[in-house]
């Protein structure tokens, strides 16, 4: 027998004032099953999520949980006492978990005292460690630990209180992957981790997290390699579709052609009868009746509504000969090297992808372009024709106390945009921003409408160098694809600092990868020409090592030998004539093995390196790595031949 879903919800409805975003929603999640739900912002995504969770309530309708099933959500932004430790924070998560383990505790210090019912206390004690056995085992709080660091918090012993906001929703998310509930909502969970933490997430997710999964997602990557069913809200309805992303794209274009090909017919039938009905007075039969009965229905149908798009556009001036040089620039911040010697001159067209771990210094680095912060190192040369427009990935440019309208156009009622002279509430409507809604104070907008908002302010600004700090984050899909289009088609350059892969195998023309300890690397091509190399890079290094060190162990054991043989000897073995002949040039050979490693880490760290192809780089680094090894196994080979002579 089927397993009983882990939540059912019928008929779900909600509004907010005039507006409806649930409308009789129907839906069910089952047992360990992944499910995605997309939608344009303000569409209703995080409200259902909400309601599922237990969070908020639905105007009407029922939510029915598994019984005994625990449901845990993760928040957009969410709140821990800041006098906790973030490992406290996680391992909140097991309450269950840290009482059997408190009970076995107990049991274990009264038995060890020797007082109270031995029987009754090796009975606890025992029904306590099979509790922590099925709960998931002794070695949580490593695991905790574990995850943690897997979703960039390297400091489990941190303060909530010193952490970012960011951080706050990556101990969250720590802390329902650790405690393994029925059913997990995660709402954007993508948002502030880097891109290896993404994937990690993505492998976890599929072959650690055991229970159901209501997955709330820009990143249509995870969403084609996570889910197995997509939801889709739409004016207040909940659409299903087998599959990831690619799977719901095409049965969504499926779904609409159908409704186009139903409104096409609805049109020509309505057309038809008018024509019959206009043809002058005639005899009206029960059957005549009856059609224009039928007509009349027909005709008081309502056509489908047609998705709303945002329209992004920004005028681009023209470009000088020079439009920005980065020459040798290194850049520091509290006292921590971030980039080391990095050389980057931008070409028309060009379009930069920037990745890397948090806090490796991309953020650092588009502050030093726009003249906020100033190199340690080296020059930051801009255009005499170039124009920066910078969006920060914080959104510090709004007023949360000024209305959509005022912190888009201030006092004007008309913009300029394109050479068109426009009426400012036209421009929000390309945005998504009804009137009624523009007048709205930007506190109270959400991730996603914040983020247009501060769009819309960028773009009317003309540029010719768009410096964009996590864009994607709290963007819908559909936003993301009018903004993957606009970029593309920018005659200026981007620099563009993301964690969406998807975005950026759209847009990119190069990669500038933070490698960390202040390595950064530029390589033409986009996201997944860049995880290709750097993967083989990363593997060529790790044979190198490897074989370095079985180099090592060779050198050691011949040492070990010859000591061995030494202590049986009555004092050291004389050199042979060919040990003799080769003592008189080993140094020599020494002194050029070390130049060699020498030489092979200047051209290992010489960007120019991976301009070209990515085998040049995995061939140096498994050079270099040999070299290393050539050079400790000839000095240990002029030490032992010396301690002889």
């Amino acid at each position: 027998m089927a397993a009983a879903p882990v939540v059912t919800a019928q008929d779900l409805s909600k509004t907010f004032g005039p507006q409806t975003v649930l409308d009789g929603v129907a839906l069910a999640i089952g047992d360990d099953e992944r499910v995605g739900l997309v939608g344009n912002n303000g569409s209703g995504k995080s409200t259902l999520a909400r309601i599922l969770a237990g969070i908020e309530t639905a105007d009407a309708g029922v939510v029915a949980l598994r019984r005994g099933a625990a449901v845990a959500y993760l928040e957009q932004e969410p709140r821990f006492d800041g006098a906790l430790r973030a490992i406290d924070v996680v391992m909140g998560g097991l309450a269950a978990w840290t009482a059997a383990r408190d009970r076995h505790e107990a049991a274990s210090v009264r038995l060890g005292e020797g007082g109270g019912d031995v029987d009754a206390l090796l009975g606890a004690q025992a029904d306590a460690a099979a509790e922590v056995e099925r709960l998931g085992g002794w070695n949580q709080a490593h695991r905790a630990e574990s995850i943690l660091g897997n979703l960039g918090i390297e400091r489990p012993d941190a303060l909530v209180s010193t952490l970012s906001g960011g951080e706050h929703r990556r101990v969250a998310l720590a802390r329902i992957l650790v405690s393994r509930p029925a059913l997990a909502i995660l709402d954007e969970p993508t948002n502030h981790l880097d891109v290896d933490a993404i994937e990690w997430l993505e492998r976890h997710l599929i072959e650690e997290h055991g229970g159901a999964l209501l997955l709330i997602t820009h990143d249509r990557y995870v969403l084609d390699r996570v889910v197995q069913r997509t939801l889709e809200i739409e004016r207040g309805r909940v659409w299903s579709y087998d599959g990831g992303y690619e799977a719901f794209l095409e049965a969504k274009a499926e779904r609409l052609a159908h409704e186009a090909r139903a409104e096409s017919n609805r049109q020509n039938f309505v057309r038809r009868e008018l024509e019959w009905l206009r043809r002058g007075p005639k005899a009206r039969t029960t059957k005549q009746k009856a059609r224009i009965q039928r007509a009349e229905a027909v005709i008081g149908q309502s056509a489908p509504e047609q998705d709303r798009v945002a329209s992004l556009a920004i005028d681009a001036t023209r470009l000088g000969k020079t439009i920005l040089d980065l020459r040798h620039v290194s850049l520091e911040l509290g006292g921590r090297r971030l980039v080391d010697g990095l050389d980057l001159a931008l070409v028309a067209g060009e379009r930069v992808g920037v990745v890397g771990r948090n806090g490796t210094g991309k953020t650092t680095l588009l502050r030093a372009i726009t003249g906020e912060l100033a190199p340690v190192e080296g020059e930051v040369v801009r255009g005499t024709n170039t124009r920066i427009g910078y969006f920060d990935q914080t959104r510090t440019g709004l007023d949360d106390d000024a209305s959509i309208l005022e912190n888009v156009a201030g006092s004007r009622a008309r913009v300029e945009l394109g050479g068109r002279v426009i009426d400012v509430r036209s421009y929000l409507e390309g945005f998504l921003f009804d009137p009624a809604k523009q007048r709205q104070k930007a506190s109270a907008l959400s991730g996603g409408e914040r983020a247009r908002v501060a769009l819309a302010k960028l773009l009317l600004s003309p540029a010719n160098l768009l410096l964009l700090d996590e864009p994607t984050n709290d963007l819908d899909v559909a936003t993301l694809g009018a903004l993957e289009e606009m970029l593309v088609s920018f005659d200026g350059c981007v620099i563009v600092v993301s964690h969406d892969r998807y975005f950026l195998d759209r847009v990119a023309t190069s990669i500038l990868g933070f490698e960390g300890d202040g390595r950064v690397v530029h390589q033409p091509g986009d996201w997944e020409t860049y995880r290709t190399l750097r993967e083989e890079w990363r593997a060529a290094q790790a044979a190198a090592r490897a074989q370095s060190a079985g180099a090592k162990k060779q050198t050691v054991a011949r040492e070990a030998r010859a000591a061995d043989a030494g202590g049986r000897a009555s004092g050291p073995k004389p050199l042979t004539y060919g040990e003799r002949l080769e003592l008189e040039g080993l140094l020599e050979r020494v002194d050029a093995a070390d130049g060699r490693v020498r030489a092979l880490e200047v051209e290992l760290a010489d960007p120019a390196l991976y301009s070209g192809r990515g085998d040049d780089a995995a061939r140096v680094a498994a050079e270099l790595e040999a070299a290393r090894a050539e050079a400790t196994r000839l000095a240990a080979r002029w030490e032992e031949l010396e301690r002889r002579r």
